[in-house]
């Protein structure tokens, strides 16, 4: 357990190409209340990213010095030599401002909080309408190798069997059904529907 006040943190989590980055920029959009969580990652910036507004850009090294000085929430290795986790200091910085953390994290790390925050999180699960849909979707991206696709494949089918360990799972088949889904399940989870 982490020695935070028990202030209210939104984990959204889902394979990747599931839609949970779109999901969220849409809950970011209509609720200024809500805040994104920046994750920490060791990977390369791709075009268009900025360190500090879409991760905090670090080396492995750094990484590394950071989980021995314990500064994450939670920390994945999530592909081989690739890592990325949330600082403290970044919930810290969104609770201060008076704000409620968007964590847009992978499917282990999304498990990690939600055991230390049992009380205050809520967790959603975005799962694709089924994995040919998804491994479609990851196709039109066109940034997959073949080997590369198939492992994400496979990441996808094993992080889908963790699905009921959420407070939510919404099934994003329509994107637009999925964002009032989780707009919905937000607002009765901080009172807002009252």
């Amino acid at each position: 357990m982490v020695n935070f006040p028990s202030q209210p943190i939104i984990i959204i989590t889902a394979p990747s190409g599931a839609g949970k980055t779109s999901i969220t920029h849409y809950l970011l959009k209509k609720y200024p209340t809500l805040s994104f969580s920046i994750s920490a990652a060791t990977r390369n910036a791709r075009t268009g990213e900025i360190n500090g507004r879409d991760y905090y850009f670090i080396s492995v090294a750094d990484f590394q010095q950071k989980i021995k000085e314990q500064a994450f929430i939670e920390w994945e290795m999530v592909y081989e030599g690739k890592y990325y986790g949330t600082l403290k200091t970044e919930l810290e910085r969104i609770w201060n401002e008076n704000k409620v953390p968007v964590l847009d994290i992978d499917v282990k790390g999304a498990i990690h909080v939600q055991q230390q925050f049992p009380n205050s999180s809520l967790s959603l699960f975005i799962q694709p309408p089924s994995v040919e849909e998804l491994k479609n979707r990851l196709n039109a991206r066109g940034t997959e190798t073949p080997e590369s696709l198939q492992t994400r494949i496979d990441k996808a089918n094993y992080e889908i069997s963790f699905s009921k360990h959420f407070n939510k799972v919404i099934v994003n088949e329509v994107l637009e059904t999925a964002c009032a889904e989780a707009e919905n399940t937000i607002a009765n989870f901080l009172g807002w529907n009252n």
